[in-house]
């Protein structure tokens, strides 16, 4: 079981010191957390992933407080929260007071915009990584169906990602694996 320190030296530099969004953390995370650690095996890392997706606000710091609580329990949770958002924010704070400066620069307005497309490609990457242990033989059809479904109800159908996921939550539920 990790000590604090160790919880909180993870969450601090992977939490703040990955770019691209919480899916792109999310799969550092996972490596870091799962296959190198194993501080948790792959099936609680995806329940805190799921857990965190149902919870109102930033996803990411609802996952990173649900592996710590796995981890550690209150204390756990705690200092993962901590670590993986206060140093995050305080960088935010400056990195917005100076975008509010150069917004209107096109240097700047073309390098968020080949931002915007890598951080999609990192998003398909972080969902196929959460996604993979759970696409084994016997699951597969079930998996496809439900993703296909619950990205046809949320993109086309417009369907709030709560309401998505608790659908897909009982979907899940009611058809069997084979």
């Amino acid at each position: 079981m990790p000590t604090l320190r160790q919880i909180a030296g993870v969450f601090a530099r992977n939490a703040n010191l990955t770019l691209g969004g919480g899916s792109a953390t999310t799969a550092v995370l996972y490596r870091e957390i799962v296959e190198k650690r194993h501080w948790v095996d792959s099936d609680r890392f995806t329940l805190c992933f799921a857990l965190a997706r149902l919870t109102p606000g930033t996803n990411l710091l609802a996952f990173c407080t649900a592996v710590g609580w796995v981890l550690r329990r209150l204390p756990g949770a705690v200092v993962a929260l901590l670590a993986a958002s206060i140093p995050c924010t305080l960088l935010v704070v400056a990195i917005t007071v100076l975008f509010s400066r150069w917004q209107e620069n096109s240097l700047v307005q073309a390098a968020i915009h080949g931002a915007v497309a890598a951080a999609v490609s990192i998003t398909v990457k972080t969902c196929w990584t959460i996604a993979k242990p759970h696409f084994k033989a016997g699951a597969r059809v079930r998996v496809a169906l439900i993703a296909v479904a619950a990205f046809t109800l949320h993109v086309w159908l417009g369907l709030p990602a709560i309401q998505v996921l608790l659908l897909a939550a009982a979907a899940g539920f009611l058809l069997p694996e084979t």
